[in-house]
């Protein structure tokens, strides 16, 4: 095969692959979250919940958890709700996410906050949050299906 073939061979190649990522994403489709989440810290944090998704008409349990290092003083309450997109199956919620972001809260503030896991879902939340928490952090929130 000629260097001339071979590379058009590869261009197709890599096309068809490409096509084959979008038609997924394509296909894909979204729901609604809603989560509330306590976190408490000094200098590591730590947070946990609950919430539920709703996908193609049912309703699935979730469960939250997650870590905090850096600044972190204080704590509270968070209500979100949104959107979640990019997802063929509710399992694709499942997964971790990570944020890096600095704060303050005292008494009640509002939030809002996107995120993708490693399956490509996209959750885009805003809502309340209330307590006394001061951050400047990296953390990760695990969902899971319960």
């Amino acid at each position: 095969m000629s260097s001339s073939a071979l590379r058009t061979a590869i261009v197709a190649a890599s096309l068809a692959i490409a096509g084959l990522g979008l038609s997924s994403v394509a296909r894909a489709d979204s729901g609604t979250i809603r989560i509330s989440v306590l976190k408490g810290g000094w200098f590591i944090g730590a947070s946990g919940g609950s919430g539920t998704l709703t996908f193609r008409g049912r309703t699935y349990p979730l469960s939250i958890g997650g870590l905090s290092a850096g600044l972190v003083f204080g704590a509270s309450q968070t209500y979100l709700s949104g959107r979640v997109s990019r997802i063929n199956r509710p399992s694709d919620v499942a997964g971790v996410y990570g944020a890096g972001g600095a704060g303050a809260a005292i008494g009640r503030g509002v939030s809002a906050i996107v995120l993708a896991n490693e399956k490509g879902a996209l959750l885009e939340l805003s809502g309340r949050q209330t307590g006394l928490m001061v951050n400047a952090d990296l953390s990760g929130l695990a969902i899971s299906l319960k």
